[in-house]
């Protein structure tokens, strides 16, 4: 059962069926997921006693079967982000570009706020593009070389850093960088909400930023709470060795 004295992120690995709760709620359970969940029901003017009910309520509906991630190698984890979130952000950045245009061509002489959603979205897909690269170039097939010697009981892989919480430090400033900006485009947005009469374009960009969001959410969920601090606890078990460029 959920408590506030309770992290939002603690919730968040110990009941997966509070994700959904705690997007409903706008409650960000990756890059601030370390604040109490009374602290950030205080944060998003919510009634604490609402939002445990609702945890309650989704804790006793049977949740479908998923992969358990905490259990999962390290590798298999980096390949679900990279084949699953890292190619959906691909996909879908060029997508909502395409709608931003649109929208922003047919209105954004009246809806003022739809240019500088349009340009911090460009700004989210520059940085993003960035940050996938390092992450599979360099992260991702480090953190692996990690598990395999770790298996192996060898010294740990050479690297640029002398220690994998080096990279995941920059990886996690640029997880809170990317909820920033999403986070303004919700706020300029009116929490994704199109004025009445939209158009059907205007929708779709919205539903699709608001989607977008949430998958980002369950991205970073899975690289700062599981991915990387689990990463950081097997080196630390690993015999060290001189790590040099």
């Amino acid at each position: 059962m959920a408590t506030t004295a309770q992290t939002v992120r603690e919730i968040a690995l110990e009941q997966p069926t509070s994700i959904r709760v705690f997007e409903s709620f706008g409650i960000d359970y990756c890059c601030s997921g370390r604040k109490p969940l009374a602290e950030a029901c205080i944060a998003n003017n919510l009634e604490v006693d609402t939002v445990l009910a609702a945890l309650e309520s989704a804790a006793s509906v049977p949740a479908p079967i998923a992969d358990d991630w905490m259990q999962a190698t390290l590798q298999d984890l980096c390949v679900h982000i990279v084949a699953t979130h890292h190619a959906y952000i691909r996909r879908e950045l060029p997508r909502l570009a395409v709608l931003a245009e649109k929208v922003v061509r047919r209105h954004g002489d009246t809806q003022a706020e739809l240019p500088q959603i349009q340009s911090k979205l460009a700004q989210l897909d520059e940085e993003l593009t960035q940050h996938l690269a390092k992450e599979e170039v360099v992260l991702f097939p480090y953190i692996a070389g990690l598990e395999r010697s770790a298996a192996a009981g060898s010294a740990k892989p050479r690297g640029c850093f002398t220690t994998v919480a080096n990279p995941i430090a920059m990886m996690t400033a640029e997880h809170d960088a990317a909820t920033v900006l999403l986070s303004e485009i919700r706020s300029l947005s009116q929490q994704f909400t199109p004025p009445v009469g939209a158009c059907p374009t205007y929708h779709a960009f919205y539903n699709g930023l608001r989607e977008f969001e949430q998958d980002l959410h369950r991205h970073i969920h899975l690289e700062n709470n599981i991915l990387f601090p689990r990463a950081i606890d097997l080196e630390a078990g690993i015999q060290p060795d001189a790590l040099r460029c």
